[in-house]
């Protein structure tokens, strides 16, 4: 974590805003596993045992994916990074350009879709996970808002530049519909379980 950190601190491009988003999303992901083994053969949740149980399996993997985001999207910047160092002058550089411009855009969007893949889990857990973690699984809402209004943006950035109109729309159509219904329901969540602590 520090050396990441410290990475991040650096004048390098990466790892940068989209890998920092990943990291985001793999803690919220980090605390929905913390609740379930917080939850896990408590006779008081008894009847959702067998929905604890699955998400004891999937979540650790949706972790990790989201940490292996963080390389990935560096590898995809990089060869955007060598085109950005071209002369203009260079045969093909506009096919070049636009080529490491998708790459550099379509792993954000992967990013932000492993995030989003999160916002039922946390849903749930709000429902049935112990009432002694209630306050992680707000902080796992919160965490998740930022995390993928974070990565859209190195989505956007990118494709603004894209040639490719139709694709580049495509691709924030489909990153702003998660967005919006990631901050509803998680805003959602985060309020009821305000409100309930406040009201204990």
């Amino acid at each position: 974590m520090n050396d990441f950190v410290d990475r991040l601190s650096s004048a390098e491009p990466t790892p940068g805003g989209g890998g920092a988003a990943a990291l985001c999303g793999a803690l919220s992901s980090a605390l929905c596993n913390m609740v379930c083994n917080l939850t896990t053969g408590k006779k008081k949740y008894a009847e959702y045992q067998p929905e604890i149980d699955e998400l004891l399996k999937s979540i650790p993997k949706m972790t990790k994916h989201l940490m292996d985001d963080i390389e990935k999207d560096a590898e995809a910047f990089k060869p955007l990074a060598k085109a950005y160092s071209l002369s203009k002058d260079t045969p093909g550089y506009s096919d070049i350009m636009e080529a490491a411009t998708v790459n550099a855009a379509k792993a954000p969007l992967e990013i932000t879709r492993d995030i989003y893949a999160l916002v039922p889990v946390i849903e749930r857990l709000s429902v049935i996970g112990s009432r002694l973690a209630v306050s992680d699984v707000a902080c796992a809402s919160t965490i998740l808002k930022a995390a993928i209004e974070s990565s859209v943006m190195n989505i956007y950035i990118n494709t603004g530049s894209m040639r490719n109109r139709e694709l580049a729309i495509s691709m924030n159509i489909e990153a702003k519909n998660m967005v919006e219904d990631t901050v509803s329901r998680m805003d959602a969540v985060y309020s009821e379980i305000m409100e309930a602590l406040w009201k204990s």
